[in-house]
């Protein structure tokens, strides 16, 4: 199993090109490839920023999170714990690190421009099979600091269902399913650096037990607000 970090240039806010990055940098993809990219150039390329000059940071976070709460006990200014598309992630995303006096969000549409990556991405290297994992870094509960998560994915099955399986003592698995593009996602976000690395893409390659799917499968991940194990904590967010 291979994690291959590409270096490429700096992609410049407001508005830069991702598909003349993956053309100059990405010059060797193979059939069963993970590609994992940071939303961040993804949003850059969208042209998704905006100068902090011009916004509040706070009534940023309220325009683009879908639920929020605020909470003063983190380091830093304007600190938020939010829901932005379905994903516990602090202050609905937005970016101020490498991004030269910019706020910048996260990408719209991803389940077409993941598509459309994953399109682009087989026809130029002719290959068929293969996953996109956009990624983001976030906190976790009684733990510093960050660490990588994914946001959205194309082209495999995110999920690998051992329900029925059984174990070492031959009692049968009820609920686990294995999170593939968050244990992922984790290393490829350590290898992208967070500071000026400028390693934005990663290749996963000979990666085992990976599915591939030439679908949407973003939705086989949500867990029902009623079903959640931490209902209970994340209440005034989900009300």
């Amino acid at each position: 199993m291979q994690f291959i970090p590409i270096k490429t240039r700096p992609l410049l806010p407001p508005k830069d090109n991702l598909f003349e990055v993956l053309d100059t940098y990405v010059t060797d993809v193979q059939d069963w490839d993970i590609i994992f990219i940071t939303s961040k150039i993804l949003a850059i390329h969208q042209g998704k920023c905006i100068k902090a000059t011009e916004i509040n940071k706070k009534d940023l976070v309220e325009q683009e999170a879908d639920k929020r709460i605020r909470t003063d006990v983190m380091p830093g200014k304007d600190t938020y714990l939010t829901i932005k598309n379905d994903i516990l992630i602090p202050s609905a995303g937005i970016d101020e690190s490498n991004a030269n006096g910019y706020y910048i969000l996260w990408p719209d549409n991803l389940p077409t421009f993941s598509k459309e990556i994953h399109d682009y991405i087989c026809k130029k290297h002719q290959v068929k099979n293969i996953g996109i994992i956009i990624t983001d870094s976030t906190t976790r509960p009684l733990k510093w600091w960050v660490v990588g998560i994914w946001i959205y994915a194309y082209g495999i099955q995110p999920l690998i269902d051992k329900r029925g399986v059984k174990d070492i003592f031959g009692k049968a698995l009820e609920i686990t399913q294995v999170n593939v593009v968050d244990a992922l996602s984790a290393m490829a976000v350590y290898l992208m650096g967070e500071a000026a690395e400028c390693q934005p893409i990663v290749i996963g390659r000979n990666i085992p037990w990976i599915e591939y799917a030439d679908t949407y499968t973003f939705e086989a991940t949500k867990i029902p607000p009623e079903n959640d194990l931490y209902r209970p904590l994340l209440k005034p967010l989900m009300e």
